[in-house]
């Protein structure tokens, strides 16, 4: 089945033909590393390790690059503020990133470049695009990228060039030749982080570091170039400037972008106090929750945080886990062994290969529960077993239900009873039942229950979950 994906550049799906036969280079933007990561940043994390995963699962050797951007201007800030040294700053919060990471199952990406461990690469990039009149330095000693001799600028953002200079400024301690031109290497006149270059020391632009950076890991060409929605204009648009102008080819082939995230409807914003972290997301909701909700909307649509939606992606995980209840340990299959007549499996392959559709893919997940549960109901053994196996297999794509029913079903977070105290309560209330202390097992099931724990009584014994 060829896969169709949605290419920024041309604003309409096209088939994945790969530079490669059976190889994918992918690059994706990362995280400027200067403060914890938000909920946007989950977006696009989740979304393109889905990508991943399913790409991989079609047999294709994905080779895929995201960036830590180590050194820019806001980092400077905060280093400052905070009176350390920049490496500190953010050495912490690249700990902090891969842990967040960690958390929603995010698989690490194969190569993870940093821009203080590219200045050279930049450097020679600069030097080329001011050879090839692409870039000049200004007489305040930084190197600006001139936007006029590159006659595609705004093919990505469908911006024209001549619209741009309505409302542009050049700040005061610029000195670049029109306002439109953007800043390649920012002098250092003072002792302020900087590195030696020929035109004095300095530092790089945002721009310039992953235009170097990508094409060092994977060539002057790539498959797929990614990241969030609010990199296409100027940055995006930037990279491909510079890159194309430096070596006379193509950038990327295909670039894709997630939707942005709101919250309650409003734009996710500091300024309205509605900015959430990953972890401050994760210390109230299962991470396979909110990772299961990042997913329930088309990584290209906009998405809506608010409580309700994160209690209906709680309340469709319990009833896929409460399916695989009583199941034992269920084998998955790698997705490619699996049986491509099966209706479910050319449902679920289909909705992927369309663009990376989850929520469809999520419906025909739904469809497979349903008859789960009523094979489960009519004991046949062999249909129960199969689309179970098939579930796990399908849903591994997507990064969700790998855990056992129990685990999701009883986890819980840090305020709520920890697992022993409820076992140890559920022992006492068998004792109370087998004294015929009645009163006393009634009590212990409506305490656990005020904490949000309920008790399921079966021939085969006591199982608890959480509400």
């Amino acid at each position: 089945m060829t896969i169709q994906i949605y290419n920024t550049l041309s604003r309409s799906k096209q088939p994945l033909v790969p530079l490669q036969d059976g190889k994918i280079n992918m690059y994706v933007c990362g995280m400027t590393v200067y403060d914890f990561c938000h909920l946007g940043h989950a977006r696009v994390l989740v979304a393109f390790d889905v990508i991943t995963r399913y790409l991989r699962g079609k047999g294709f050797a994905v080779n895929y690059v995201r960036n830590i951007t180590d050194i820019d201007d806001k980092i400077l800030r905060r280093a400052d503020e905070n009176n350390e040294p920049f490496e500190a700053l953010t050495e912490r919060f690249i700990k902090a990133m891969h842990e967040d990471a960690a958390r929603l199952d995010i698989m690490p990406p194969d190569m993870e470049p940093r821009a203080t461990a590219h200045i050279a690469d930049i450097l020679t990039m600069i030097a080329t695009l001011i050879e090839k009149g692409f870039a000049y330095t200004a007489a305040n000693g930084d190197v600006y990228y001139r936007v006029t001799a590159f006659v595609d600028y705004g093919k990505l953002s469908g911006k024209n060039p001549d619209e741009l200079l309505s409302g542009a400024r050049i700040a005061v301690d610029e000195a670049k030749d029109d306002p439109r031109d953007f800043a390649l290497w920012k002098a250092v006149k003072d002792d302020g982080v900087s590195w030696p270059s020929p035109w004095g020391k300095g530092r790089p632009g945002w721009h310039i570091e992953c235009s170097a950076m990508s094409t060092c890991c994977l060539g002057n060409t790539f498959d797929i170039h990614g990241g969030g929605p609010d990199l296409v204009f100027p940055h995006h648009e930037n990279e491909i400037a510079q890159s194309e102008a430096a070596t006379g080819q193509r950038y990327a082939q295909t670039w894709m972008h997630a939707g942005a995230v709101r919250v309650d409807n409003e734009k996710m914003s500091k300024s309205l106090g509605n900015f959430f972290t990953i972890r401050e997301i994760l210390d109230r909701y299962h991470p396979e929750v909110v990772r299961y909700f990042l997913i329930s909307s088309h990584y290209r649509s906009a998405i809506n945080y608010s409580e309700d939606n994160l209690l209906i992606a709680k309340q469709n995980l319990e009833r896929f886990y409460h399916a695989f209840k009583g199941l034992g340990v269920v084998i998955a299959r790698p997705y490619a062994e699996l049986d491509k007549d099966d209706v479910y499996v050319n449902r679920f392959d289909a909705a992927m290969a369309d663009d990376f559709n989850a929520p469809v893919a999520l419906a025909v997940l739904y469809d497979m529960v349903r008859e789960l549960n009523s094979a489960k109901e009519a004991l046949e053994t062999e249909r129960v077993a199969c689309l179970a196996s098939n579930l796990k297999s399908m849903a591994a794509l997507l990064g969700i239900l790998q855990l056992s029913a129990d685990e999701f079903l009883q986890a819980g977070s840090g305020d709520q009873l920890a697992a022993d105290a409820i076992e140890a309560l559920i022992a006492e209330r068998v004792q109370a039942k087998k004294d015929r202390q009645f009163a006393r097992a009634d009590e212990i099931r409506d305490s656990l229950k005020a904490q949000g724990v309920i008790l399921e009584d079966s021939r085969e014994g006591t199982t608890w979950r959480r509400e």
